[in-house]
């Protein structure tokens, strides 16, 4: 009879603790970081990592917008396929995004009704200047939404361009950039042995965006030009998939690569480009958020002129916000004819000490600081936010 007593003793405690467990799991607060594409999570994924370490939150991801399209016209998505890949990196992962208290994302949200009543994080994917953030914010008014922003230039943009709505801006700094300024471990020897080239060179990034793209006019001069370097090229994902530019974007440079040993065609996989915003002396862009992320580093990009003037969207409005032969002068070497990329490049990696002043001013413009910390201010605003019920947004 006592053996009987006492195993019923035990398991009341048993389930008694079980129970316990339980309340204290939907105690957590639940945090989705909405990934609409592989690349946003590279702004993400230092939140994601502080936010997963505190045991007081519960932290999934999602990626719905990712798709491939083949022979023009099939569209395939690859939900699955990045949700496989988000769990086997240690990540908890859904196909549902309903019923979270915080609700990141790079982008302007469709789908109101099923996330329903929550704090949505609007943590831009790519800080560049493009229009597409502003006309989507003024697209989507109604919403109420939490945006950080990296610094005063794009505080004072979107104040500018009347998009905010029912929105409120925190300008903390870039979250994406924080593992650059923090103390991670990043090897730059590591990561050029990686991919087969020589660290004893100079190495150029070339990270031209997919439209406007300068992937036409540069590619006849662009490998012949950085014999003497060492050249990443690191497509925008979009130049991969077929969905928003065409496969020649990637078809171009798989050709060609192969024909000269100190160029590397970084794969569609290699979502984060930060790496090789660390090894690289020089970047070469167009339009990519990429120059606002190699300014951080204090080191000089090069940026190939385009024609502002004549890039536009379907309806007539302009795709670049700031005319990009005149966005970061004096900062960055500009130049406009692709036979000279070569002396873009030596220039670029020429000290100017007046260029150095311009960079600078440009720096504090850009960023409200570049200290590593822009993940953990996120997070201390967001913690007042779940405090105040009126942060939440309340679809119609």
């Amino acid at each position: 009879m006592f053996v009987i007593i006492f195993t019923i003793f035990l398991t009341k405690i048993f389930f008694d603790y079980i129970i316990i467990l339980m309340k204290e799991e939907r105690k957590k607060i639940k945090v989705l970081f909405k990934i609409g594409f592989l690349y946003h999570k590279t702004a993400f994924d230092p939140l994601i990592q502080i936010f997963e370490k505190d045991s007081k939150y519960d932290v999934w991801l999602s990626c719905k917008e990712e798709r491939s399209k083949y022979l023009w016209i099939f569209i395939r998505s690859l939900e699955k396929q990045m949700l496989e890949k988000f769990e086997k990196e240690g990540h908890n992962v859904t196909m549902s995004e309903n019923g979270f208290d915080v609700v990141f994302t790079g982008d302007t949200v469709t789908n109101h009704d099923e996330l329903g009543r929550t704090i949505i994080c609007f943590v831009n994917h790519g800080s560049g200047i493009k229009s597409i953030m502003y006309r989507n914010l003024a697209g989507d008014v109604n919403t109420k939404y939490n945006i950080f922003v990296e610094g005063s230039y794009r505080e004072k943009k979107l104040r500018e361009k009347n998009c905010i709505g029912k929105s409120k801006i925190y300008t903390v700094g870039m979250p994406k950039l924080d593992p650059l300024f923090n103390n991670s471990q990043i090897n730059r020897e590591n990561i050029l042995s990686a991919i087969n080239l020589n660290s004893g060179k100079k190495t150029v990034l070339y990270a031209p965006t997919y439209k406007p793209t300068s992937i036409y006019e540069l590619k006849n001069t662009l490998f012949n030009c950085t014999k003497n370097y060492n050249l990443i090229i690191k497509l925008h994902p979009y130049s991969w998939y077929g969905r928003y530019a065409p496969h020649s974007h990637h078809r171009i440079f798989e050709k060609t690569v192969k024909r000269f040993s100190h160029a590397v065609l970084l794969p569609k996989e290699e979502y984060s480009i930060l790496p090789y915003l660390y090894v690289a002396d020089t970047v070469i862009t167009e339009a990519s958020s990429t120059m606002f992320e190699f300014l951080a580093t204090g080191k000089t990009g090069i940026i190939y002129d385009l024609d502002s003037e004549k890039l536009k969207h379907s309806d007539g409005s302009p795709i670049l916000d700031e005319d990009n032969r005149f966005f970061l002068k004096d900062a960055f070497v500009h130049f406009s004819e692709p036979e000279k990329i070569e002396s873009a490049i030596e220039d670029a990696l020429t000290i100017d000490t007046e260029r150095e002043k311009r960079k600078e001013l440009m720096r504090k413009e850009l960023f409200y600081a570049l200290d590593g910390n822009a993940s953990l201010r996120i997070k201390k605003i967001v913690e007042k936010l779940l405090t105040d019920d009126d942060s939440r947004n309340n679809p119609i």
